[in-house]
């Protein structure tokens, strides 16, 4: 009952921390990206210190020597809406690739909009891939990182699901070199459970991996088989 209690207390700050947040996004377009990622951001650092204060979940970084200094292309394990968070404030300024229908939300949507994310279109696959080679090599060129979650979906920890190929065609065609990110945050916020579990989750951020002389399906099994075998110590 405590830990529903707790939960509960999280999600009405979440909500609350939303509407107040996604106006300040339409307002603040005329800034340059930066300065609307910094307020937008604000968001996801309230919701990560609310987490700990509600539900005692916290986390740590293991890896952050692997970073470069240059943003590169991210390709992260989806188990919750934790990493959605949590990377936010390791690789910045970032963009994500999200479906295009989370634009049409009113006034969250357009927030969502503003910083400038890669909407593809779901419906077709070859359509999205090739906006994620377009639209991703002009955002890496902008100096942003790339985050994708090539499994598509959340996936439960002890479940694995095939990863799609659009991080391994953009890390191919332009040369851009990816970095894997492994977590446990599932363990603690579960997919489709309002409860959170009190804990610490640890993000593992390994060694690029390069595109030298690879295909994307190569580079996306690389990540893949670095990713899971990552996942499974923890």
């Amino acid at each position: 009952m405590m830990l529903f209690i707790r939960s509960v207390f999280f999600y009405i700050g979440l909500i609350a921390s939303t509407i107040l947040i996604a106006p300040i996004g339409i307002i603040a377009f005329p800034l340059d990206f930066n300065k609307r990622y910094y307020l937008i951001t604000r968001w996801a650092v309230f919701n990560l210190w609310w987490l700990k204060i509600c539900c005692n979940v916290r986390y740590k970084i293991e890896g952050k020597e692997n970073i470069p200094a240059k943003p590169c292309i991210v390709m992260c394990k989806h188990q919750s809406a934790f990493e959605t968070l949590a990377l936010q404030r390791i690789f910045v300024p970032q963009v994500w690739i999200l479906k295009r229908e989370l634009l049409k939300i009113p006034i969250y949507g357009w927030g969502l909009a503003s910083m400038q994310p890669i909407a593809i279109d779901r419906n077709s696959t070859i359509k999205s891939f090739r906006q994620i080679v377009d639209q991703g090599h002009e955002r890496l060129k902008k100096g942003f990182w790339v985050i994708i979650f090539p499994e598509g979906t959340r996936v439960a920890p002890d479940k694995s699901k095939k990863y799609l190929p659009g991080g391994g065609m953009l890390s191919e065609k332009s040369g851009v070199e990816i970095v894997p990110v492994a977590h446990n945050a599932g363990k603690l916020w579960p997919k489709n459970s309002m409860i959170k579990k009190p804990g610490l989750i640890k993000i593992i951020i390994g060694p690029t991996i390069k595109p030298e002389n690879k295909k994307a399906k190569e580079i996306t099994k690389e990540v893949e088989s670095w990713i899971e075998k990552t996942v499974k110590k923890y």
